[in-house]
């Protein structure tokens, strides 16, 4: 077992081609698998970047999501909390049981079966974009006529939030997930988000329906003779920002790699049933929200041969994990027919992505839909004129030019 102290590198590190994980990590997995990195935050914290440590981390309970913890290793600058309004945890900042409990309450809103019961609004959903895509002019920004506005109308139309100020949501949402915006801009964007859901979830408690996800979380709680306005805020604040920003991405980045890769494409327009394969690979090889599996250890613990002790920070860098090629074979290929569903895009363990059922449904909706309704995309520019999303915390595209 070693003790290292010395930090080897500065996070974030960038992809230097857009397509890749940044190019240290390979040096990292194989010279120092477990590490120390300084972080934006001025912290220091741990780095995994083999899959089976980090999927070790995430499957032990003497690490802790509690992100108002000053041990938390931060991304960003860590936000500060007015006192007269105490930031209220959300799941993906909870420790069992809390963690548990809130899950449960919920979890039954994303299952397989309550998904397949929305298809056929998503569908309606894409067809509509594509429909309004296909008449207007071209070139066409496919990030704003169809990878952006159809996810955050799903999630919308599923919590019950009013899609008529989705750029209102949309615009803070981008702020918080920025790496160049200032503390105090990020700050207020987040108290921005904040203040409409509770004014939203105060809205709904007095007009609860079984309509949507918030009303019935209101109904049940109201059911069970409980009632926690704060933690529905929450839930709806998560659930906003992951359930269009993360599926929103990956429709994005999906289209240019399979455009970029005809022969893995041409294998799925001749047989649907690849899709969702395909959808795992994209997952696999973007790992757009790598971060999220961060956590800081409560008790001293072995991982990957080295000791982190209790209140260090760990960043599972789950995007070297998911090339790892103890992982994968051939990690750095794109192969729609790889089959490997371990990977850890979604997360592992307890905090495993609560909606990743409808981010695979809503994708396959997408591809099958977008190839065989306009089976002469294009991109309208250079690859390497595109606009990727270095300065965020969610890897994607800012713009996506089309034509057809």
């Amino acid at each position: 077992m070693t003790d290292v102290e010395e930090t080897t590198a500065t996070l974030p590190l960038v992809r230097k081609c857009p397509f890749s994980p940044p190019p240290e990590y390979e040096a990292l997995r194989s010279e120092n698998p477990v590490s120390r990195v300084g972080l934006p935050s001025g912290q220091t914290a741990w780095a995994l970047t083999r899959l089976e440590d980090i999927r070790e981390m995430l499957s032990s309970p003497h690490f802790s999501s509690d992100r108002l913890d000053p041990a938390f290793p931060m991304m960003v600058a860590r936000q500060i909390r007015r006192e007269d309004k105490p930031f209220r945890p959300s799941l993906i900042s909870m420790d069992p049981p809390e963690h548990s409990r809130a899950r449960r309450d919920v979890v039954g809103e994303f299952t397989v079966k309550r998904m397949k019961a929305l298809q056929p609004r998503i569908q309606q959903i894409v067809d509509e974009h594509l429909d309004a895509l296909l008449a207007g002019p071209k070139p066409a920004d496919l990030v704003q006529a169809l990878s952006l506005p159809v996810p955050s109308l799903v999630i919308c139309e599923l919590l019950g939030v009013p899609y008529s100020d989705h750029e209102f949501f949309q615009a803070r949402s981008s702020k918080m997930l920025s790496r160049e915006v200032s503390p105090e801009d990020r700050q207020a964007a987040f108290e921005q988000l904040e203040n409409y859901l509770d004014e939203l979830v105060t809205r709904k408690e007095a007009n609860a329906t079984e309509d949507d996800l918030l009303g019935r979380q209101i109904l049940k709680q109201r059911e069970a003779g409980e009632g926690d306005h704060d933690e529905l805020v929450s839930l709806a604040f998560l659930l906003l920002i992951a359930g269009h920003e993360t599926t929103a991405n990956m429709i994005s980045l999906g289209t240019v790699t399979l455009l970029e890769n005809p022969e893995q494409l041409a294998k799925i327009k001749a047989d649907p049933d690849k899709t969702l394969p395909a959808i795992e690979e994209l997952l696999r090889v973007f790992t757009i929200a790598e971060t999220a599996t961060s956590r800081f250890a409560t008790a001293d613990v072995e991982i990957g041969g080295t000791l982190i002790r209790a209140g260090e920070g760990v960043v599972g860098l789950s995007n070297a994990g998911n090339h790892d090629p103890d992982g994968f074979e051939n990690p750095d290929a794109f192969d729609i027919e790889r089959g490997a569903r371990h990977h850890v895009a979604f997360g592992f363990g307890v905090h495993q992505c609560l909606g990743q059922n409808l981010a695979r449904m809503e994708l396959q909706i997408v591809f099958d839909t977008l190839f065989k309704r306009i089976p002469g995309i294009r991109i309208a520019v250079p690859v390497d004129e595109l606009q990727f999303k270095h300065d965020s915390t969610i890897y994607g595209l800012h713009a996506l030019p089309v034509t057809w």
